[in-house]
């Protein structure tokens, strides 16, 4: 098994550039699959289906360029299969908080998954007030002569989280990240209205399976009374 830099070291610029793009594409397909199917059997096992939605992206040239300027790098193939880890991203958003960690377990639990690394920005928000829970991992891709583990970056947030972080860039994005203080108060304390919002909707959410569980509870308890006075007039018992 080999990475990207080592598939890509016999190749011209162009060609390496190609190269590597075609195994970050390959890289969302085996990823986006794999989650597909994750959601599908949650949704057969436990009737409930964890993910509302599934975003892929590769990042643009430019992205990375700026990124790898940002760092501190020199502009090369090799210093972005190094160091930009986020060149092929996958977001997962979900309904509660509570299935962030759940969906987290469950992509750490696939054996031909290699959790690189997990940055928790939802107990440990940055300053900004963003919060998501990022997985780096490493997914093997298997070619007719080799195979090339590269890397994935997977989000996983709810939709309120999603709402405020893609307001959030595209405020940031206007002003080039140097927005004035007041609106970056603003965004804070929009972060803190989401938070308490996941908190709410978290919580209602418990209390509805709880009364749902004391409705099934409570039927399975008439049934079962019912079977018991049917088989009394029949003289079973």
């Amino acid at each position: 098994m080999q990475d990207v830099m080592k598939a890509i070291m016999d190749y011209d610029d162009v060609d390496a550039w190609m190269t590597a793009m075609f195994l970050y594409n390959s890289a969302l397909k085996e990823v986006g699959t794999k989650l597909e199917i994750l959601n599908d059997e949650f949704k057969h096992v436990h009737r409930y289906n964890p993910i509302e939605h599934i975003k892929t992206r590769i990042k643009s040239p430019e992205s990375i360029v700026k990124k790898l300027k940002r760092y501190g790098y020199e502009i090369s193939i090799e210093n972005m299969i190094e160091y930009i880890n986020d060149i092929a991203g996958v977001r997962l958003i979900c309904s509660f908080t509570s299935d962030i960690y759940r969906l987290a377990e469950m992509i750490g639990n696939q054996s031909d998954l290699k959790v690189l690394t997990i940055k928790d920005y939802i107990k440990t928000p940055k300053e900004s007030g963003y919060k998501s829970y990022h997985m780096l991992v490493s997914v093997p891709i298997f070619l007719s002569d080799s195979v090339v583990n590269t890397k994935v970056e997977i989000q996983i947030r709810t939709i309120a989280m999603d709402f405020w972080a893609s307001l959030e860039h595209k405020i940031y994005y206007k002003f080039e990240g140097n927005a004035p203080e007041y609106i970056s108060k603003e965004l804070r304390d929009c972060a803190e209205m989401v938070s308490g919002l996941d908190e709410k909707m978290l919580s209602l959410n418990n209390a509805i399976q709880e009364c749902l569980s004391r409705e099934e509870a409570k039927q399975n308890e008439n049934e079962a009374s019912n079977h018991l006075q049917e088989a009394a007039k029949l003289g079973v018992l």
